[in-house]
């Protein structure tokens, strides 16, 4: 199994417009984080997780030729919208099924009429995304792509996000907390993947890096790589502040994990 990392930065993604910071002008190329997005690479087919508002140039620059299918872990607009994107795939290989918890299917059938009313007809010569919703429940396993995804649901301020496990990977963006029943099913991956924003004030809503990784402490992962990051912290700061173990993502790095 393989994952890549498409973007790592929050909402305002980095560099922030019109921010002059150390991070934002840093010559370190692993310093510009667009939006969340990441590939998981099965051998059954790869599985696109969010599709940020960058998509089309995160998969232009990761070399994509396929998507398979689709995860969303939650409907903030940095996670969802760059939908449209994934209308090359569909296409080329018709409907792609698309996973989202059931509490949210409403509302991204309301956002995106266009792509899940099939009365809504593209215009002549024109086309649309061709996906189909499919909703999941915490800790109810499904198959995806011929592998086993458990979903797993972390608080996220007044709503909550979905992450999942699969095989020797547990992914989580943007939560605040691992409630009891999300730590059992991640113990013991081999790579753990975390949201965190910054060093020291704690959020409402995220991880902060100290809390991201006693987090990574309790789940026992081989590896951590930390995403969804801010400019209030420099690549070359995590990387000589972090213990051993934990590691801070970047756009564009892959990672092999064990299955």
């Amino acid at each position: 199994m393989k994952l890549t990392f498409l973007g790592t930065g929050t909402s305002f993604g980095v560099p922030i417009v019109g921010c002059d910071c150390s991070t934002c002008t840093s010559s370190d190329p692993r310093d510009q984080r667009t939006r969340h997005g990441a590939l998981v690479d099965l051998d059954g087919g790869r599985l696109l997780v969010d599709t940020p508002p960058e998509l089309r140039l995160q998969l232009l620059a990761a070399g994509v030729d396929s998507i398979d299918a689709l995860w969303f872990t939650h409907v903030h607009a940095d996670h969802i919208h760059g939908i449209d994107d994934v209308r090359v795939f569909t296409v080329r290989n018709g409907d792609m099924s698309a996973f989202v918890a059931h509490e949210y299917m409403s509302t991204m059938q309301a956002h995106f009429q266009y792509i899940f009313d099939d009365e809504v007809l593209p215009p002549v010569g024109s086309s649309k995304p061709k996906i189909r919703l499919q909703g999941v429940e915490a800790l109810r396993s499904l198959d995806i792509l011929g592998h086993s995804f458990t979903p797993v649901r972390v608080p996220h301020g007044d709503c909550s996000v979905y992450g999942f496990r699969v095989g020797g990977l547990g992914y989580i963006t943007d939560g605040k907390a691992l409630p009891t029943e999300t730590l059992d099913v991640l113990r013991g991956v081999d790579v753990l993947v975390l949201n965190a924003l910054w060093f020291g004030r704690p959020h409402a809503s995220h991880f902060n890096v100290e809390e991201a990784v006693a987090a990574a402490r309790e789940v026992g992962a081989a590896r951590t790589y930390l995403t969804h990051l801010t400019h209030r912290v420099s690549h070359q700061e995590l990387l000589d502040r972090l213990p051993e173990g934990v590691f801070p993502a970047y756009d564009g790095l892959t990672v092999e994990v064990d299955a």
